[in-house]
């Protein structure tokens, strides 16, 4: 069952994230945000949920050395389905059996 949340939910949910990660890699907020050059205060308000910008986001991962969690958002399909059309051979119809003759 697909579970639906609410775009606070998600921002939460992310924020917990980047502060597990964070914390994992024990670094203190202070030093995370001015890694990122980012404001304490953005920072805190990144890991608490309430709302971010892009930029503090990106930055605040490429502070943390995981800038790869945005290949995650929107990965670029490698097969392109119509050029498989393309290439394809053409399809053979069934031939049907003419009766014998009598």
């Amino acid at each position: 069952m697909p579970s639906y949340q609410t775009t606070a939910d998600l921002e939460a949910s992310l924020g917990a994230s980047l502060r597990a990660l964070r914390l994992d890699q024990n670094i203190d907020q202070k030093t995370v945000a001015e890694r990122a050059g980012v404001s304490l205060h953005a920072l805190k308000n990144l890991e608490g949920g309430l709302g971010s910008s892009i930029r503090t986001l990106v930055s605040v991962l490429r502070a943390l050395g995981r800038e790869d969690w945005l290949k995650t958002i929107a990965p670029v399909a490698t097969i392109n389905p119509l050029t498989l059309t393309r290439a394809a051979a053409p399809r053979q119809r069934a031939t049907t059996r003419k009766p014998a003759p009598t």
